[in-house]
């Protein structure tokens, strides 16, 4: 009898026909890697072809084949293009997409513009929504498939100033959480993140007032309880046990506990420490 210990890892993460949007930096490009160990074959897009191809090529050092491609995901005909070469590029559709792209975005609501709305939208939710409208599809024919939607705790928790980035969030959570229900039965698992604070190029890349645009780098940078490739791989194996959610942090976990055990109660927290901190 073999040992449990010999058993290969299986699940949806390894020999994954897998497409990272966001590829190019931060979270994106540790999943791509974290697949690439995992004997996947990665296509790596990302607004940013650049970086999307200096991915790849860390995909290809790691042992694994893969692809670059250009995606503005906030628009819906480069998402359809990108599935398009995916399948091009296995010979067969995508077993497994992760929707990561996403941008910053912060202030007081009425300094937000609505022009700063629609950028946030059009990537932290819209982008979200395309990546599964194309994806989704061909998951329910084959009768298999996986998705991992990188949302963040800012879906729960409500921080103050971040309004349009924390809706945006929420909306990815709601998603993801429809989404398992509907797919279970067609053999497609779902997996919504929700970290904290991981270092990223999300606040350098976004529309942070300057006022807190280098506080909030210099704490994600310096502060964060975790890696990005810690959060891939804790996310991944997750997505294989057949989990919905991952708050890979402490702090994550607590809020989501103080706000599920007392919504009410963590509203009027949330106001007081904002009112304090003015």
């Amino acid at each position: 009898m073999k040992s449990l210990f010999s058993r290969k890892p299986t699940g949806p993460s390894y020999n994954a026909c897998a497409v990272v949007t966001g590829a190019g930096s931060g979270i994106g490009r540790s999943f791509a890697l974290e697949l690439a160990r995992r004997h996947g074959s990665v296509v790596c897009a990302d607004i940013n072809l650049a970086a999307a191809q200096e991915t790849l090529e860390l995909v290809k050092k790691a042992g694994a084949s893969g692809h670059a491609v250009q995606c503005d995901v906030g628009k819906a005909e480069e998402v359809e293009n990108l599935a398009e070469k995916a399948e091009t590029f296995f010979s067969q559709p995508a077993t497994l997409v992760i929707n990561n792209a996403g941008v910053g975005l912060g202030g007081k609501f009425d300094e937000l513009t609505l022009d700063d709305w629609k950028w946030c939208a059009d990537v932290n939710l819209w982008g979200v929504i395309h990546g599964c409208h194309y994806f989704v599809p061909q998951f329910k024919r084959a009768g298999q498939g996986a998705i991992i939607n990188v949302a963040s705790a800012a879906s729960y928790t409500a921080a103050p100033e971040m309004s349009a980035y924390n809706v945006t969030k929420a909306g990815v959570l709601a998603l993801s959480e429809t989404l398992s229900a509907e797919l279970k039965k067609h053999g497609v698992k779902v997996n919504v993140l929700c970290p904290t604070l991981v270092p990223t190029n999300i606040i350098k890349n976004g529309r942070i007032p300057g006022r807190y645009s280098k506080l909030a780098d210099h704490a994600l940078m310096n502060y964060a309880m975790t890696t990005s490739d810690d959060v891939a791989r804790l996310t991944l194996n997750r997505l294989d046990k057949g989990h919905l959610y991952t708050t890979p942090q402490l702090d994550a976990k607590l809020f989501w506990v103080m706000k599920r055990f007392s919504p009410s109660l963590y509203a009027k927290f949330l106001g007081l420490s904002y009112g304090f901190v003015k």
